[in-house]
């Protein structure tokens, strides 16, 4: 029998005839202590993957919704995946105010318009911004496309509207984009990775064959030392800094910092030492120079595994801050005497006994002789003391049994010397032996959860999907493009795995134009467009400025706030004739026509720009990929639907392009066969599934695929399995060579999630897919001797065991016996690490020291006659706004916070709260001469503008003594703007240089010159 609550408490009044009662069943329907139900009990449970930095957090997200037809799920809880074998359960306090980020009140709802010159935001619908679009972009592409240039070479680009992609949107929506731009013929098209880590895959991949993180997230646990320097780990990635505190303890790790500020990382470090920003490269010759004359090498390694015994031509030099030949007219350098001597067979000379004085090792001895200790103190301001400490830490590493890792960031890719700076590392570990080995490594901490994959997928102006590069047009043929791209090998049994280039190549065209693409039309070479210059996003600004550039496609990108000064930034998007922004959130960029008083002075009537604003899902509203720093492609799934009328990016994109295509088809236009033709054949045109677009990346048999046997490997229609699979010859198709085996007849290896590691040393193969092959140690067969034998039994990854590899990871190498002489970098077309980058790099094989082009000392003690990066990127309209230090007296370095990312998390209450208002990092010294105390507000100038800022006035920055004048820094936070839910507050980027790192062009945001005051 059942009764209620009410009845119960009637017949407990009887006395003990109500507690019979209660024996006998008479109990109410609830139990009367009953706790409140658990809310996680009626709840769906969804993983995910964190939205912001590159350690790739796993996440649950937890949803109500009773599955009803027209009922949207809603996400009321997230918390860590405890099952994720890099973040274990753990959330930092950006990853646990996602709740917010996805609720946040600037979540954009509608689609909305804003009429030239208008100072408000109207509701329109999809289909009217879509067709207003389109018209916009056709009328746009017809009028200024451009099919042959002036040697009537078909170049098929139209470079008057401009495209910047995600770094968080997943890798299906990345392929879409490509496609969708790449059909357009635009040039112009960019990601968030020229704003970060350009210089990263500018200076790994010339030094080991391919530009990612050489290791992995856990991995950093079997290191013996840790250089923490270029970035601020524990501040960036405090999941992925966890690995750092695991070494230390279960490794008796050291753990060295070397940085301008004292920052969160230095605080749990055996060892901090002060830096000038900017003079990083000076402080890492100087060690490779203490290293070589201690003989702190390993030997071996260096010998057989890098290029220290190759033979450079006699015509190249290196003579007071040049090398062999500068054009000073041009600001360039020809780079043909920065080769190898080759013999009558075309393969590199060598010495084996490093005798030889042109060989690699005698060069870079006499390259870096300059930077004694005593220059190192002079340039960097760093200890004598503190950088012989470090020195000798380091060198203890270049015994076979120990390991040193480098965690890098920011901090090394945002100067003009960027890409140097990380070849200075490459070399380093070069020379101690540490790439390769578990523990070791060149370690980019990548800044976006997906940045990685943005770049896999070439979406930066001059690149392909695999890191191959889009055609120039001086490359007139396949044939002519195809000859020029790949590599020949530099000796006689080198893989030189690049020499299959053509099967990756066509394999992608296959995917790009499907059927259209045939051996008959160039594999539809003709389609893609030519660029003729670099079309970067500095490049663009300056086209806007000039009127060249009409339209702008801005998607989950804050250009406003992301690109180098601001007001610069501002008065080129006021020159647009259209902007489409498609973003999940309120950016300071679709608002750059509103003015804002001091933060954004701006005459609203006098803007002409149409802009659209396009609500996009966010990461918990959508399936997909997303590649983290650690190369580890991780699938997630959507937890809840896009908030009121947004789409997910790939649906916007799908409307665009079918209506687009559905305008040529019925006006016709300029070059309309790369619309037409791109393979768009997805089972709903206008809303690819991601599962549809994973299975294109990794690619498909055409034919069947058989092997030299003519035993049949794959059937037509099967999905491929390996990039040793692709063909030339148009039988297979693949999207992103590199990505081949992500998705096989087996299945999505990418949703993977057995996280064992029988081996300990954090190789967990079964969770997740990482690029290339599912490797989670790259160029591991250096983690053995010539003879197969790993130089650490403790850390061994793979070994000979007398008739294969084995091991606990897949080989980075072919099958090739020790004895061989096949060398273990196996990307590059000799075999080895590179020392000398031979002609890889635009300013030079070997990294030197160059002041900041805002220098504080107005000279540089190497060589006067060429203080700064001789090639840096540099318009000429820019040139007069750089400042000198008479007026602008001290050094500014702008970072990031703990509790912030970039300008996403002041949208979400919880971070807002934690981090409220803008401030700005003061020395205790130069505050006292300037009367500043705690909690004032100061004004910081630049030559470009000015902020203001709340003052934490810090014992965390020193001044430094550099060339006998003394020198403060201010730490600005970049996370601040007119946007958000935080306190308005001024974009930091206002302040930053335009000028670019050579090789990248990634600006200069880490080293500039500025005046500071009390309001």
């Amino acid at each position: 029998m059942q009764v209620t609550r009410r009845q119960f408490f009637r017949i407990c009044a009887g006395g003990m005839a109500g507690t019979t009662a209660a024996t006998l069943g008479f109990t109410p329907s609830l139990a009367l202590a009953q706790t409140r139900q658990y809310k996680l009990l009626r709840s769906k449970e969804t993983r995910n993957n964190c939205t912001y930095c590159s350690v790739g957090c796993g996440v649950l997200l937890y949803s109500m919704g009773d599955g009803a037809k027209n009922v949207r799920e809603s996400i009321f809880h997230v918390e860590g995946d405890p099952d994720h074998p890099v973040s274990r359960g753990s959330l930092c306090p950006k990853g646990a105010g996602l709740v917010d980020y996805i609720h946040s009140n600037n979540r954009l709802r509608y689609p909305e318009y804003r009429a030239p010159g208008s100072d408000k935001w109207q509701r329109i619908s999809w289909d009217d911004a879509i067709e207003r679009i389109a018209r916009l972009m056709k009328d746009d592409r017809d009028a200024n496309f451009i099919e042959k240039n002036e040697s009537n070479t078909t170049v098929n680009r139209w470079v008057s509207t401009g495209m910047l992609c995600s770094s968080a949107a997943s890798n299906e929506t990345g392929i879409l984009d490509q496609k969708f731009s790449r059909a357009l013929g635009m040039v112009a098209i960019d990601c968030q990775a020229r704003l970060c880590h350009g210089p990263t895959v500018a200076a790994l991949a010339p030094s080991f064959g391919r530009g990612a993180m050489t290791n992995n997230w856990v991995d950093i646990k079997n290191a013996n030392v840790v250089l923490i320097m270029g970035g601020n780990a524990a501040e960036a990635h405090p999941v992925g800094f966890k690995w750092v505190v695991e070494a230390k303890i279960q490794n008796n790790a050291t753990v060295i910092v070397v940085d301008p500020r004292f920052n969160r990382s230095a605080a749990v470090a055996d060892i901090y030492s002060p830096i000038r920003a900017g003079s990083d490269a000076a402080f890492l010759l100087g060690v490779i120079r203490y290293l070589i004359e201690k003989n702190k090498i390993q030997s071996e390694y260096v010998k057989h595994y890098t290029n220290a015994s190759f033979l450079v031509r006699d015509d190249y030099s290196f003579d007071d801050g040049l090398f062999s030949g500068y054009n000073a007219e041009k600001r360039h350098y020809d780079k043909s005497s920065w080769f190898y001597q080759l013999d009558e067979q075309g393969y590199a000379k060598r010495d084996m006994t490093l005798n030889h004085p042109r060989c690699v090792w005698n060069l870079l001895k006499q390259h870096v002789s300059p930077y004694t200790p005593e220059m190192v103190n002079n340039l960097c301001g760093t200890s004598i003391e503190d950088f012989l400490k470090i020195c000798e830490i380091l060198a203890e590493t270049s015994a076979p049994d120990r390991t040193a890792t480098i965690l890098y960031a920011l901090g090394w890719t945002h100067h003009t010397g960027g890409a140097q700076i990380i070849r200075g590392a490459a070399m380093l570990q070069l020379i101690l032996g540490n790439i390769g080995m578990a523990g070791g490594g060149v370690n980019a901490l990548r800044g976006h959860s997906n940045i990685q994959g943005y770049t896999d997928l070439g979406l930066l102006s001059t690149n392909l999907p695999g890191y191959m590069p889009l055609p120039s047009d001086q490359q007139q043929s396949y044939q002519q493009y195809i000859s020029q791209i790949t590599p020949k090998s530099l000796g006689e049994n080198d893989v030189n795995y690049w020499q299959n280039t053509p099967k990756f190549f066509v394999s992608m065209m296959k995917s790009f134009w499907g059927e259209h693409a045939t051996e008959s039309n160039q594999w539809g070479y003709d389609w893609l467009p030519k660029w003729d210059k670099l079309y970067d996003v500095m490049t663009q600004v300056e086209l806007m400025t000039q009127g060249k550039m009409n339209g702008y496609i801005v998607q989950g990108f804050n250009p406003l706030a992301a690109f180098p000064d601001k007001n610069k930034s501002a008065q080129a998007l006021a020159k647009l004739k259209y902007m489409v922004v498609i973003d999940p959130l309120v950016t300071e960029s679709s608002n750059f026509w509103q003015n804002h008083g001091e933060m954004n002075d701006v005459s609203t009537a006098d803007i002409q720009t149409e802009v659209f604003r396009l609500p996009s899902s966010c990461f918990a509203e959508e399936n997909g990929s997303i590649a983290n720093s650690g190369r580890w492609l991780q699938w997630h799934w959507a937890a809840a639907e896009p908030p009121g009328e947004a789409l997910h990016d790939g649906k916007i994109l799908g409307r665009l392009f079918m209506r687009l295509r559905e305008l040529y088809r019925e006006e016709g236009g300029a070059s309309p066969d790369p619309v037409l033709n791109m393979s768009w054949n997805y089972q709903d045109p206008e809303d690819p599934t991601p599962e549809e677009i994973a299975r294109e990346a990794n690619g498909y048999a055409l034919a069947d695929i058989v092997d030299d046997r003519g035993n049949v490997l794959l059937k037509k229609g099967q999905q491929i399995s390996s990039f040793a699979q692709l063909k030339n010859d148009g039988s297979t198709s693949s999207f992103c060579w590199i990505y081949a085996g992500s998705w096989t007849e087996q299945g999505n290896q990418m949703d993977k999630r057995d996280n064992s590691d029988p081996s300990g040393l954090g190789c967990t193969p079964g969770w997740a897919w990482s690029w290339p092959a599912n490797r989670r140690i790259l160029y591991n067969r250096a983690s053995a001797d010539p003879q197969g034998k790993p130089w650490d039994e403790k850390r061994k990854i793979i070994e000979w065991d007398g008739s294969k590899w084995t091991g606990i990871d897949v080989a980075d190498y072919s099958q090739a016996a020790p004895g061989t002489d096949v060398g273990p970098f196996i990307m590059n077309q000799e075999g080895v690490g590179r020392l000398f980058s031979i002609d890889k790099m635009n300013d030079g094989p070997f990294p030197e020291h160059y002041e900041p082009i805002e220098t504080p000392i107005g000279t540089n003690p190497l060589h006067p006659k060429v203080i700064s990066n001789p090639v840096s990127r540099i318009f000429s309209g820019d040139i007069e706004n750089m400042g000198k230090a008479d007026e602008y007296p001290f050094v500014a370095t702008t970072y990031s916070i703990t509790e912030l990312f970039r300008h996403w998390t002041k949208h979400a209450l919880l971070n807002a709260i934690a981090q409220p208002e803008q401030f700005i990092e003061i020395g205790e010294v130069l505050a006292g001469k300037k009367g500043i105390v705690q909690g004032d507000e100061v004004v910081v100038s630049s030559k470009r503008g000015f902020i203001k800022a709340k003052a934490v006035v810090t014992k965390r920055i020193k001044p430094l003594t550099i060339n006998g004048n003394n020198v403060d820094t201010i730490g600005i936070p970049c996370h601040w703007g007119f946007e958000g839910a935080s306190r308005k507050g001024f974009l930091a980027n206002t302040l930053t240089p335009s000028v670019g790192d050579a090789n990248s062009q990634t600006p200069e945001f880490k080293a500039f010159l500025v005046n500071v005051e009390k309001v």
